[in-house]
């Protein structure tokens, strides 16, 4: 890329940063408000999503994209350990290829439920499953999640639950599916995940294109999961948030990473292609204004946050004597 060309965008991108309806735009649309949406929207493209990740286990190398999930997953399963507590039946829901169930203890379950709206993905996650505990799979899509009521101990989600649309209901199935002193762990991507490459989109598409189109999809935020696990009837919650930075080369290992991991975006007023001028302005717009010299080599590399929200919520026993 030419000096001239990224000053010139660099020159532009800093000016219309400086404007306060741009700052606005940015901070708003980063995240969305779930307690706010009607039932009958659909912000995300169930089916979109499921062909990403049916694509991303077809690659040769797609264990390459998988230390984010496994980093998180590798937490959820320790909390499991944390809780004094044996489970009988567990399940884990939105299992992708195993990224907790393969840290599960026959010491803290006897049965675990795998689904995941992907066959290959529970084909891969049972294999990874420590005996003896018993495996049982079930295909599913988490939007549609169905269990008997008071028949599960534990519910586990790990980064999954951020494409579900309708996520209220979701969290009111697993609390009426959980036995009294039952626990729901899950993780999801927090409104600050992405910042960076959001931002960095956007002041690119202004400058070169005159508007704004959602590149990335929205994330919840802390105090909207507080909200809904409250109303959907859990207790004594626990919520605390992660924040991992990974660097990239540049935005477009970052892109591509991002595809391998299936979390491209899934919206369905998702633009169908990006303008390569405006993804050659993000790029020197992410590497100019966030951008760090990396000890590992003599290029410079851009950061990239995963903001990880995780919980963990009870369902309170009615009985006194059975109460934690």
């Amino acid at each position: 890329m030419h000096v001239k060309y990224c000053s010139n965008i660099l020159k532009t991108a800093i000016c219309l940063s400086q404007h306060t309806y741009i700052k606005v735009y940015l901070q708003s649309s980063r995240s969305i408000s779930i307690s706010n949406v009607s039932k009958s929207i659909s912000i995300f493209d169930r089916h979109t999503k499921r062909l990403q990740r049916e694509r991303a286990i077809l690659e040769k190398d797609v264990q390459l994209y998988d230390y984010l999930k496994e980093e998180i997953g590798f937490r959820l399963a320790d909390k499991v350990f944390d809780i004094k507590k044996r489970f009988n039946v567990a399940v884990d829901l939105g299992c992708s290829r195993g990224y907790v169930s393969k840290h599960l203890s026959q010491d803290s379950i006897d049965e675990l439920i795998l689904c995941d709206m992907s066959k290959v993905n529970l084909e891969m996650a049972a294999s990874t499953v420590p005996a003896p505990i018993v495996v049982k799979k079930k295909i599913m899509d988490e939007e549609n999640a169905e269990f008997e009521p008071n028949s599960l101990d534990l519910v586990m989600s790990n980064l999954n639950m951020h494409w579900v649309n309708d996520l209220p209901n979701l969290f009111k199935k697993i609390f009426s599916a959980l036995k009294d002193n039952g626990v729901f762990l899950g993780s999801v991507f927090g409104g600050d995940t992405l910042y960076e490459l959001r931002s960095s989109l956007q002041l690119a598409e202004l400058e070169r294109q005159g508007g704004i189109s959602p590149h990335t999809s929205p994330f919840a935020e802390v105090q909207d999961i507080g909200s809904l696990l409250t109303s959907a009837g859990f207790s004594m919650l626990t919520i605390d948030t992660d924040e991992i930075s990974v660097n990239y080369p540049s935005i477009f290992e970052l892109m591509w990473d991002l595809k391998g991991m299936a979390e491209s975006n899934a919206s369905f007023n998702r633009p169908v292609h990006l303008n390569r001028d405006s993804l050659f302005a993000a790029a020197a717009i992410y590497s100019e204004f966030h951008g760090k010299s990396n000890p590992n080599t003599e290029n410079n590399a851009v950061p990239a946050t995963f903001q990880v929200i995780n919980m963990i919520g009870w369902k309170a026993s009615s009985s006194r004597s059975e109460q934690i």
